[in-house]
C-alpha cells in the first residue's frame, strides 16, 4: 500500500507526464487514497485530461475533481452548438440523427438514444474538446436493437470477456457478475481505477445491456 504522500507525488508526476495539460495549474491533495484535484485551466478538455491522468495512477481509490474552467474568451452558445452538430455528423461511430445537442452558457447537453454504450462515449468524446466548452452532460440513453439474451448467457459472456482481458488478468477472479434483464451488476474488488473502468466497459459491451451498476471497490 502506498502512503498518501507517495500517492500525491505519483499523481503530480503523472500530471507532469501528461502533455495536454500544465501540471503547475493543478493542485493535488490525497487523503486515505482519495485524490482531490483543484486549480484552474483554460479548457474543459484539460480538466478531463487531468482527471484521467490521476485515475491512471496505481493506488488511487477515487478522484474528486474540483478544477475550474476559466476561458480566455467566451464563445456564443449558437456557435458551439453548430460545431458540436457538425463533429457528430462527421463521426463514423455516432448515429448523429438520433443525438440531440443543447448548449447553455457553454455547457453542452447530449440527449437522444443509441444502440451501444460505446456510441454514447464517442459522442461525448467528439464534443469534449471543442473551443468554448465549459462542460458536457451526457444524457444519451441506450436502446439496443436486439432482444435481451437470457440472464445466464449475458453473465457467462461478460465473465469470459473479463478473463480474456489482459488488463484484468488478476482482477477477473475477484469480480462477480449478476444479470437482471438488461441490467448488469458488478461486485467484488479490483486493484485500481483503471481496472474498475475496464471491467465496466467489458460489461457494457455485452449485447442487449442498457444499464451497468458498477459496485466494485478499489483496494489500491
Amino acid at each position: 500500500m502506498k502512503t498518501d504522500a507517495e500517492l500525491q507525488q505519483h499523481v503530480m508526476e503523472e500530471l507532469k507526464w501528461e502533455p495536454t495539460i500544465h501540471a503547475a495549474e493543478i493542485g493535488v491533495a490525497v487523503k486515505d487514497g482519495v485524490v482531490t484535484l483543484s486549480g484552474s485551466v483554460d479548457s474543459y478538455g484539460k480538466k478531463w485530461a487531468a482527471d484521467r491522468a490521476a485515475k491512471r495512477v496505481f493506488g488511487v481509490k477515487a478522484v474528486t475533481e474540483q478544477i475550474k474552467v476559466t476561458l480566455t474568451s467566451r464563445r456564443a452558445d449558437k456557435d458551439i452548438a453548430q460545431s458540436a452538430t457538425k463533429v457528430l455528423d462527421w463521426n463514423l461511430w455516432v448515429p448523429s440523427e438520433r443525438v440531440k445537442v443543447k448548449v447553455q452558457d457553454g455547457l453542452i447537453t447530449l440527449s437522444g438514444d443509441v444502440d451501444w454504450y460505446f456510441q454514447k462515449e464517442r459522442a461525448e468524446d467528439a464534443v469534449r474538446h471543442l473551443v468554448g466548452v465549459l462542460g458536457v452532460i451526457n444524457s444519451i440513453t441506450i436502446k439496443p436493437p436486439m432482444a435481451v439474451a437470457k440472464a445466464i448467457e449475458v453473465k457467462n459472456r461478460i465473465e469470459d470477456a473479463l478473463k480474456r482481458n489482459a488488463r484484468l488478468l488478476l482482477a477477473a477472479q475477484k469480480i462477480q457478475v449478476e444479470s437482471l434483464g438488461s441490467t448488469v451488476i458488478l461486485r467484488g474488488s479490483v486493484g485500481s481505477l483503471d481496472e474498475y473502468g475496464e471491467a465496466e466497459y467489458a460489461a457494457w459491451s455485452a449485447p442487449g445491456v442498457t444499464q451497468v451498476e458498477n459496485k466494485l471497490t478499489v483496494t489500491g
